[in-house]
């Protein structure tokens, strides 16, 4: 075996050492071995003869990379951090889905309300409560960070300009006229 190493060594030892240490050994005998540690009840059973004997021994001259593994800390703020991120998941998909719901029940009843033939003006109040519902979720869900605010406001004004156009065709909302623009001097 290339690079091996290989020594005897013979001493006497007291009957009760707990440890034996090469390392009071010349510099090339205490580079290959390593300090020995035994425990009591070893030593008491094998060394109080009062002799020990090493044999020879090959030892591999060999280098090592040590890698570390991350700290499991942050394997643990992950694992949070997916809890976290799945629960917000499921609340924001209900809001989510609230939103939806309320916006389709307000532009049915505008549907409805559009291909009524004997509508009256006062049909319009039942549908201006479920507006009014739909804008609070919609508030509700910009608020918390469900929607962003520009999304919650497209939607408003979505829900908003589908009423006005049925009441511009009903004839129950005339819109003014734009305003001249102002003449200057």
């Amino acid at each position: 075996m290339a690079g091996a190493v290989t020594h005897s060594i013979s001493c006497g030892l007291p009957g009760k050492f707990q440890s034996l240490s090469l390392g009071s050994t010349p510099t090339a005998v205490s580079a290959t071995f390593r300090p020995l540690s035994f425990s009591y009840a070893t030593s008491l059973n094998h060394f109080s003869k009062g002799l020990v004997l090493v044999s020879p021994v090959q030892v591999p001259v060999r280098r090592s990379i040590v890698c570390e593994a991350a700290p499991s800390k942050k394997a643990d703020s992950a694992a949070k951090r997916a809890r976290q991120a799945e629960k917000r998941r499921i609340y924001n998909k209900a809001r989510k889905s609230e939103v939806r719901t309320r916006m389709k029940k307000v532009l049915e009843a505008l549907d409805v309300l559009g291909k009524k033939p004997e509508a009256q003006p006062q049909d319009v109040l039942p549908i201006e409560t479920l507006i009014a519902e739909a804008y609070s979720v919609i508030d509700k869900a910009v608020k918390v960070g469900t929607l962003h605010r520009n999304t919650g406001a497209r939607r408003k004004s979505r829900l908003a300009r589908r009423k006005k156009a049925i009441e511009i065709q009903r004839g129950w909302y005339t819109p003014a006229p734009p305003a001249a623009p102002a003449p200057t001097a």
